[in-house]
C-alpha cells in the first residue's frame, strides 16, 4: 500500500517557526491540555503556611480596626503568611487595618488549602463593614472581594453572581491587556471602515454592533442578580456602577461605534430626503 498524501499546509511565519521553541505544542494554545493547564493553576494555589499562634482573628472588633491605620511592622518571615502580610502591609500602607484583614483572607482563600476560619471572617467582614470597605478600597481589591464570593459565599445566590463577576472581569482583563497592543487608547473606539474579513472563532456567529444585544444580555442578569443578592450584591452593583462610568471599556466604545452608526445613518437618510426634494422640484 502507498503512503497517504500529507495535507497541504499553509506557509508558517517566523511565529509559527519558533513555536517548539517555546514549548507550543503543535495547533494548541496550552500544550498538554487540560491536564497540563490544571497542574500550573495548582501550583499557583499552594496554601501559605501559618506558624504557632498566626491563626486568623475570627472575633476580631472589625469596627475598631476600620479606624485603625495599616503600620509597618519589623520583618517576621517566619512563615508564608508572615511574608505575605508584609507584601500586604506595604501595599495597603494609608489603608485600616481591616483592609488588611479582608486582603489576608483573600490571599488564604485564593490556595487550595486555608484556615478553616477565613472563610466565616471573610463573610463577616463584608456583612458588617461592606459600607465603609466600598468607600475605601480601590477597584483591585474590589474586586479581588466580589470573586472570593464565589467559592466562598454564603449562599447560593452569593457564589453564583461572584463567579458571574469573576467570569466578566477576567476577561475584561483579558482582552483590555491585549488591546493596549494595538496601539489605540482605551477611549478610542476602533473605526467602522476597517472592520477584518475574518470568521470568528469556534464557528461563532457574527455580532452586529448597530442592533446586537449582546453586552446587555451579558450585563443585565448579572446586574439584576446583584440587586437582589445581601452582602455580595452592594459590592457587585458598586463594581459595575464603576464599570458603567469608565471611559475605557469595551462596552463604552461599542456604544461609541453605535453612536457613531447611527449618525451616519441619520446622515444619509437627511442626504437621500434632500435629493428627494430636489428631483420633485425640477420642472
Amino acid at each position: 500500500m502507498g503512503h497517504r498524501p500529507r495535507a497541504a499546509r499553509p506557509p508558517r511565519g517566523k511565529a509559527d517557526r519558533h513555536q517548539g521553541d517555546d514549548g507550543l505544542s503543535e495547533g494548541l494554545t496550552y500544550p498538554g491540555g487540560a491536564e497540563a493547564l490544571i497542574a500550573h493553576w495548582q501550583q499557583r494555589r499552594a496554601p501559605l503556611d501559618q506558624a504557632p499562634g498566626e491563626s486568623l482573628p475570627l472575633a476580631a472588633d472589625l469596627a475598631a480596626l476600620a479606624h485603625q491605620p495599616v503600620l509597618p511592622e519589623p520583618s517576621r518571615p517566619a512563615s508564608g503568611q508572615s511574608r505575605k502580610l508584609q507584601e500586604l502591609r506595604a501595599e495597603l500602607a494609608g489603608q485600616s487595618e481591616l483592609a488588611l484583614l479582608n486582603a489576608l483572607c483573600i490571599a488564604h482563600l485564593r490556595k487550595r488549602g486555608f484556615p478553616p476560619e477565613a472563610p466565616p471572617l471573610f463573610r463577616r467582614i463584608w456583612t458588617e463593614q461592606g459600607e465603609a470597605l466600598l468607600k475605601s478600597l480601590d477597584s483591585r481589591w474590589l474586586i479581588s472581594s466580589i470573586i472570593t464570593f464565589a467559592d466562598h459565599g454564603e449562599t447560593e445566590a452569593q457564589r453564583r453572581l461572584g463567579a458571574s463577576m469573576q467570569v466578566l472581569f477576567s476577561l475584561m482583563k483579558l482582552y483590555e491587556a491585549e488591546r493596549l497592543h494595538s496601539g489605540h487608547a482605551p477611549q478610542q473606539p476602533f473605526r467602522l471602515n476597517r472592520r477584518a474579513a475574518a470568521p470568528l472563532p469556534l464557528g461563532m456567529t457574527g455580532f452586529s454592533i448597530a442592533s446586537g444585544g449582546l453586552d446587555v444580555n451579558l450585563l443585565a442578569p448579572i446586574w439584576d442578580e446583584a440587586l437582589r443578592t445581601p452582602v455580595a450584591g452592594p459590592l457587585a452593583c458598586h463594581l459595575l456602577e464603576r464599570m458603567n462610568a469608565d471611559p475605557g471599556t469595551v462596552f463604552r466604545r461599542l456604544a461609541m461605534m453605535r453612536e457613531a452608526l447611527k449618525a451616519r445613518k441619520a446622515a444619509g437618510t437627511a442626504a437621500a430626503g434632500l435629493q428627494s426634494a430636489g428631483k420633485a422640484q425640477q420642472p
